[in-house]
C-alpha cells in the first residue's frame, strides 16, 4: 500500500473547510487521476499528501510511515521519498535548468553534495537524459526566465522523473500545454512510474486526459470524494453530476463528454 487515508478531514488557515471525510487507499504501483471542478479541493489533496498540510482529523499513512507521528528529521526523510510536481514550479529565475533539474536530489545526497551540485552541476549527463525525455535537451543550460510556461512545468516534471521517488504527485501538470504536448507529455509519466511500478497521482482539468492515461479516476467535489471508480466504468452521469452548476459559475464545462478511445495513442 502506498497511501492511506481514513475520515481525514483538512482545514485551512481561516477556519474554511478544505476537505472532509476522506475514505482513500491507492496500492503500489497504481496510477491514479483525481479529477474535479475548480476549488473542489485537488490541490488541497496533494498537497495534504505531501506533507505540506497537516490533517485536522482522521488518519494519514505514507509509504508505510504515518508521517506525524514521526520526528521533523524522519518526516523530512519521508518527504525526499515523494516526488511532488507543482502547476507552476517554483524555480528560481535565474536559475539554470541543469540546477533546477539536479535538484530532485537534493532530499538524498548529503549536504555537502547537494551545496556543490549548486555551484557546479555534478551530474549534468543524468539532467540530460530526463530533459531529452520530454523533448527538452536543448535546454539544458538556459535560465528558468528564458523558458514558456509550457517549458518550465516539462523541466519540473523533469525533475521529478531525475529524483525516481516512490511515490509521484501531480497537481495539473500539463496545463501550459498544447493538447498534443500535454497528451505526450502524460505518457512519459506514465510511462516511467509504470517502468518502475511507482504509483503516480495526478490532479487534472482535462477529463479526456484523465480517461486516456489512468486506469483509475476519482472525482473530488466540495472537498468530498464524489465518486472512485475504474477508468472504464465511469459514466456520462458520474461527470454530469461532478460538474454540475460549473458552466455557472465560469469555470469547468458543466457536461464533459466522455471521449472516444484514441486507439492510435497507445496508453502507457
Amino acid at each position: 500500500m502506498s497511501l492511506s487515508l481514513q475520515g481525514v478531514d483538512l482545514v485551512h488557515a481561516n477556519g474554511q473547510p478544505a476537505l472532509r471525510g476522506i475514505d482513500l487507499v491507492v496500492g503500489n504501483g497504481e496510477r491514479v487521476a483525481i479529477i474535479g471542478p475548480s476549488g473542489a479541493g485537488k490541490t488541497s489533496l496533494l498537497r495534504l499528501l505531501a506533507t505540506n498540510l497537516k490533517p485536522a482529523a482522521g488518519q494519514l499513512e505514507l509509504l508505510g510511515a504515518a508521517p506525524w507521528s514521526l520526528s521533523a528529521g524522519a518526516r523530512q526523510r519521508l518527504r525526499a521519498r515523494i516526488g511532488l510536481i507543482h502547476q507552476a514550479p517554483p524555480l528560481p529565475p535565474r536559475q539554470r535548468v541543469v540546477t533546477a533539474v539536479l535538484a530532485g536530489k537534493l532530499g538524498q545526497w548529503p549536504l555537502a553534495k547537494g551545496l556543490l551540485s549548486l555551484l557546479h552541476p555534478l551530474d549534468s549527463a543524468g539532467a540530460a537524459a530526463a530533459l531529452a525525455r520530454l523533448d527538452l535537451a536543448d535546454k539544458l543550460f538556459e535560465r528558468c526566465d528564458q523558458l514558456s510556461g509550457g517549458q518550465l512545468q516539462r523541466v519540473g516534471i523533469a525533475r521529478v522523473l531525475y529524483q525516481a521517488p516512490e511515490l509521484i504527485l501531480a497537481d495539473e501538470p500539463v496545463s501550459a500545454m498544447d493538447p498534443v504536448l500535454a497528451d505526450h507529455t502524460l505518457g512519459v509519466l506514465c510511462a516511467d512510474a509504470s517502468r518502475r511500478g511507482v504509483t503516480l497521482l495526478a490532479s487534472l482539468h482535462a477529463v479526456e486526459l484523465a480517461l486516456e492515461h489512468f486506469p483509475r479516476i476519482v472525482g473530488v467535489r466540495d472537498g468530498h470524494i464524489a465518486f472512485d471508480r475504474r477508468r472504464d466504468d465511469v459514466s456520462q452521469a458520474d461527470l454530469d453530476a461532478l460538474y454540475a452548476n460549473e458552466q455557472l459559475r465560469g469555470s469547468a464545462p458543466s457536461s464533459p463528454p466522455i471521449p472516444a478511445p484514441a486507439l492510435h495513442i497507445p496508453r502507457c
